[in-house]
Order: C-alpha cells, then sequence, then structure tokens
C-alpha cells in the first residue's frame, strides 16, 4: 500500500512540474493554434523552420538552431546587400559590373562570366537569383566593396545587426570552405529581411529568362527553385546544394494576406526538399491567416526631432505590418499601440526610433521595431530662432 501510494505521490509531482513547461509552449505559439499538429512536417531534413514573413512568428521548426553548412542559400545574405545598396542609392540597376579574373574563374554553379565581360547589375542578380552564378555573386562583391573578402566582412556585419547567432560568412556564394555557416532560423531571419525589399521576388520569381540576349548565343537561365512554377503562389528565393550540405532550400510563398517562408536543410535530395517546403506551406495555408495591422506604404505616425532640420519625421509603413493567427480566432479586441522615442538631431536613417505593440486585449502579440525612414541633420541656428520664434523671422 506504501509502495502504491508513494508511486502515485511521485507521479503527482511529475505532473505537476511538467504543467508550467507546456503553458509556455502555448504562450510562444499563435493565438489559438496547437504546434504538436506540426510535428511532422519536414521530416527527411536535418532542420527545419515554418516563419510568417510579415510578423516573424514561427509555426513549426525541427533543430532550428543547429549549425550547419548552408551552401548556396548564403546567396540571400548576398542579395540583400546589393537590395540595400539599391535602395540607399549607391547602386543603379542600370550600372555595369565587370567581371575581374577571380570573379571568372569561380567553380560550380556560374553563368561562364568571361574576365573583363561586362553585365549590368539588373543581370547579375538575374544571374544569381535563377542560376545561382558564384561568378556573378563575387563580381557583385567586389563592385560593391572593392574585394569578395570586404564584401563578406559587411556580411558579417549585418548578420550581427539582424541578431544572427548561428552565422558566420567565409565567402560570398556558399562554395565549401571552413568557418561558413548557418542555421535554418538565421537563414528565415536574412530571408525575411530581404523579403522587406519587395522587388526581390522579380527576380526570384521568375521561372526563366535570358542574359546576353544581343549576342549569337544567349545564355538560358532557368530557376534552380522549380517551386516557382509548380507551386501555386511561390515565388523565391534561394536552393543550395553541396555535398555536406546536402539538398537546402529557403522558400517563399504568398497567397491573399499570408507570405510564409520555408527553410529546409539537409535534405536526401530535390523530390524531397520540394515535397516537404509544399508540405509546410500547405499546412501554413490552411490552418493560418493574417489580420492586417498597416499596409505597406500607410502612415503610421510623426515623431518629434529636438533641434532637428525637419521638427518632425512621418514615419511610413516600409512593409506590412500584420499578426499571424489560427484561422477563426477573434480580431474584434486587437489593437496596437505606438511607442517612440524622444529624438534629437541627427537621426541617422535606419536608427531604432520605438516599436509598435500589437495586443490581443491585455495579451502582446507581436512587437515591431521601428526604424528612422530617413536621416536629419542638426538645424542651424537661424532656423532654431526662427522656429522658437514662430515664423516671425522668413
Amino acid at each position: 500500500m506504501r509502495k502504491r501510494c508513494l508511486k502515485l505521490f511521485i507521479l503527482t509531482i511529475a505532473i505537476a512540474l511538467a504543467v508550467p513547461v507546456a503553458a509556455y509552449a502555448e504562450e510562444k505559439a499563435p493565438a489559438g493554434s496547437n504546434a504538436g499538429a506540426a510535428a511532422d512536417l519536414a521530416p527527411s531534413a536535418r532542420s527545419a523552420i515554418l516563419m510568417d514573413a510579415d510578423s516573424g512568428t514561427i509555426i513549426y521548426e525541427k533543430n532550428s538552431n543547429d549549425k550547419l553548412p548552408p551552401a548556396s542559400i548564403t546567396k540571400i545574405m548576398t542579395m540583400l546587400l546589393i537590395m540595400e545598396a539599391l535602395d540607399d542609392g549607391t547602386l543603379k540597376l542600370t550600372d555595369k559590373v565587370q567581371a575581374s579574373e577571380y570573379a571568372s574563374s569561380m567553380g560550380g554553379s556560374q553563368i561562364f562570366l568571361e574576365p573583363g565581360e561586362e553585365m549590368t547589375v539588373d543581370d547579375m542578380i538575374k544571374g544569381i537569383a535563377l542560376a545561382s552564378g558564384n561568378d556573378a555573386s563575387v563580381a557583385m562583391a567586389e563592385k560593391l566593396a572593392g574585394s569578395e573578402q570586404q564584401f563578406v566582412a559587411k556580411m558579417n556585419e549585418k548578420a550581427q545587426q539582424l541578431g544572427l547567432k548561428e552565422t558566420h560568412f567565409a565567402n560570398c556564394n556558399g562554395l565549401p570552405t571552413s568557418d561558413h555557416y548557418s542555421s535554418a532560423h538565421d537563414i528565415a531571419v536574412m530571408s525575411r529581411e530581404l523579403l522587406k525589399h519587395s522587388e526581390i521576388t522579380k527576380y526570384t520569381g521568375l521561372y526563366q529568362d535570358y542574359l546576353r540576349k544581343t549576342s549569337e548565343k544567349p545564355f538560358w537561365l532557368v530557376n534552380t527553385n522549380k517551386l516557382v512554377r509548380f507551386y501555386s503562389g511561390a515565388d523565391g528565393l534561394k536552393t543550395g546544394f553541396t555535398t555536406e550540405a546536402k539538398f537546402c532550400l529557403s522558400a517563399t510563398a504568398r497567397r491573399d494576406n499570408l507570405r510564409v517562408i520555408a527553410v529546409v536543410m539537409g535534405e536526401p535530395n530535390t523530390k524531397t526538399r520540394n515535397a516537404e517546403v509544399s508540405q509546410m506551406f500547405d499546412y501554413a495555408f490552411a490552418q493560418y491567416t493574417t489580420h492586417s495591422i498597416f499596409k505597406e506604404g500607410d502612415s503610421i505616425g510623426n515623431v518629434a526631432i529636438e533641434k532637428g532640420a525637419a521638427a518632425e519625421l512621418p514615419i511610413v509603413a516600409k512593409h506590412p505590418y500584420s499578426v499571424l493567427l489560427k484561422k477563426g480566432t477573434p480580431t474584434a479586441d486587437i489593437r496596437y499601440e505606438l511607442q517612440l522615442d524622444t529624438l534629437k538631431a541627427p537621426v541617422k536613417i535606419g536608427q531604432p526610433i520605438g516599436k509598435l505593440i500589437v495586443y490581443q486585449g491585455d495579451q502582446v502579440l507581436k512587437e515591431f521595431p521601428i526604424d528612422a525612414p530617413q536621416s536629419v541633420d542638426k538645424a542651424g541656428w537661424w532656423k532654431l530662432m526662427q522656429r522658437s520664434l514662430g515664423g516671425l523671422f522668413t
């Protein structure tokens, strides 16, 4: 009898200790979700993750923080730095890029650049996004930073800015080398950042195109990511393969207002890779929806700038802001609050200036960081005097 009571007591304690763990797991999941239902979405992958692109909410993950060789998925960061350079005006799509002898010497997948050959930035991006050109990646790295080594330093700097803890780059194209690794989680985060540049899917979503169109032998490009043709809504992002990494893919698809990112690493073959990513997409679109807070281009508010050349800075949504919900979840009590810092000039573009907090009732669903959309210099003394006197001197 005593033994039976002791067993019952131990079982009761074990259950009691397990309850907080289960409760914490539920708090991390989207409203109304059941994370366990997605347990076998990518059984053959060494590592996988499924993420809502707008909010960054994780729907499913498997060994997502394991450090693994990323192969050509590396080029997601390469393309991100290219898109940022286009945005800040240091690069134009019509700019010419000349291939160095070093860039032309890259093996693996390539667009067969000859030393001294010139292509526009637009064509180089196509060569990277569709054909996974290792040579095009190095040519663009040299164009932007002077050398691949300097460009890789920028890649690692960006990884730190994004808080990527399981990522270190040693080259810009993913060719096998030591000390070059990432994780499914980190790849999803950098993919999400790349997708904030909405024009990227004009490249990654193409199934085919041509380079050297005016030459006698145009070069036919066919996207290495076959899902952009065979999965409805898929429009990116990047495949990868080496003997060490096996078959990898960071893919994105959009249906209605929901865009998701699926990353798999270490798949045994392309057929399994594509099937498991499709299964992840199917699960997300069947189970989840988004509730929009702001659409791209919407006015979010204004922030005052003390002693700034501009007295205040309008904040406009650079990308959609939404929260992920299980289908059927009530939305009447969803609200948001904008919390902005007190700013003093000068302000730099991209500088953190506050956050957008989304609530459902009293529960925080998501916090979005808000960055300065442009730089604001410090005002001169004459402008400050005019401002203080209410425009008396004009």
